[in-house]
């Protein structure tokens, strides 16, 4: 076991909650945390080539309680919940999960969670960094609907990685397997209670176990850790190399509040046909006939291997800055630096020679390209 990571260097006070996990992570050697929705997050256990090689090849899990959940409960859940977003959950089975959008009155992007409907009215909304829970609460002040709006006792785990199924398969056995994408079950392990879901944020094989009793976070995770020894499990971070090249975006660099679907992609979380009405309706659909003025766009990058841009940095054209850099990172199998950039749309087909002014580095050439970079169609965690 590694020495604990000091916690002095980043955490002041109790503002900062930990997870149910965290005594664990620490026990296993995390060697870095961020801040992600008022939490400790531990972002890697190792260098972060390596955790990326061992995701593609093997199987990883992940302390994301940081994606805090938004339960909306009470006779009126389904409608408020629908309300929310301009993704039609008509469509959306008890038991069944959707990637949605929440969309603000002018159609900027609010958050882009995982949509749970555990009831004909019990959902759960699994966060990105932002603060949803007082959205949600500020929204049902104005509106005469009946609804319980809390932070449950919720702390998921990722599991992902090809091997991620067997691991599961031993854990909570043929009802987990046979799961199709975004689709989840309610069980226990162990007495302890829990979810399990068919989804993920790596572009792999993947499952969440959405820890239901957060005074049983040790043993859960000791369960899994000692199911998955067989095949080969690590502890990591989240893969910034693997979201990229399948395309996921990250709310707040790739994606933030200034932003609609439209520009950024999401264009297929927006059901124009939704008979019922949303937050931001008359925006997008002003947005759609008026037509984007910018999108956001694959880009490779020449030149030697480019770290994880921790700013925005600048897209020229012509000598001239015509937009930003919103995720770049070098793909170890593509042999290739790639990333996201925002750009007006005239510079937004594929093939459109710009440049990229990395931060403390040079100017390198940049080319627009399709994304995602890897699996178009999902086929690897669908499969």
């Amino acid at each position: 076991m590694h020495a604990p990571f000091d916690m002095g260097l980043i955490q002041r006070g109790a503002r900062l909650r930990r997870s149910p996990f965290f005594e664990a992570t620490q026990r296993w050697g995390a060697r870095a945390y961020t801040v992600y929705n008022h939490m400790l997050f531990p972002i890697n256990f190792d260098d972060l080539e390596a955790e990326y090689w061992h995701l593609i090849n093997h199987v990883t899990l992940w302390d994301v309680s940081v994606e805090r959940q938004v339960e909306i409960t009470g006779p009126d859940a389904f409608k408020f919940t629908n309300m929310l977003t301009p993704r039609d959950l008509d469509t959306c089975a008890v038991g069944q999960g959707k990637y949605v959008v929440i969309t603000a009155g002018d159609g900027g992007i609010i958050n882009d969670p995982v949509l749970l409907r555990l009831g004909e009215n019990h959902f759960w909304l699994a966060l990105a960094d932002s603060d949803v829970l007082l959205w949600a609460r500020g929204v049902a002040l104005s509106c005469d609907l009946k609804v319980t709006i809390t932070e449950p006792d919720v702390s998921p785990l990722q599991l992902q990685g090809p091997k991620a199924k067997p691991v599961v398969q031993t854990l909570f056995g043929e009802g987990a397997m046979n799961l199709s994408y975004y689709w989840f079950l309610e069980t226990s392990l162990d007495g302890i209670p829990v979810v399990v879901t068919r989804t993920g944020w790596s572009g792999e094989v993947g499952y969440e176990i959405y820890l239901r009793d957060g005074s049983r976070g040790e043993a859960l995770w000791e369960r899994i850790m000692e199911a998955g020894k067989p095949h080969g499990i690590r502890p990591t971070g989240p893969s910034d190399i693997r979201r990229i090249e399948a395309g996921i975006l990250n709310w707040g660099a790739d994606i933030t509040l200034d932003n609609n679907p439209y520009e950024v992609g999401l264009e297929r979380l927006v059901h124009e046909d939704k008979p019922a009405d949303y937050i931001g309706r008359d925006a997008l659909r002003r947005i759609k006939a008026a037509g984007v003025q910018r999108k956001l766009v694959g880009v490779e990058i020449a030149g030697d291997r480019i770290e994880f841009n921790t700013t925005r940095w600048p897209v020229l054209a012509g000598g001239r800055p015509v937009g930003h850099i919103t995720s770049a990172i070098h793909s170890p199998r593509l042999k290739k630096n790639i990333g996201y950039a925002m750009v007006p749309l005239a510079h937004a087909a594929p093939g459109t020679r710009l440049a990229v002014a990395v931060t403390g580095v040079d100017e390198r050439p940049a080319v627009v390209v399709p994304k995602p970079f890897v699996d178009p169609t999902k086929t690897i965690p669908k499969g």
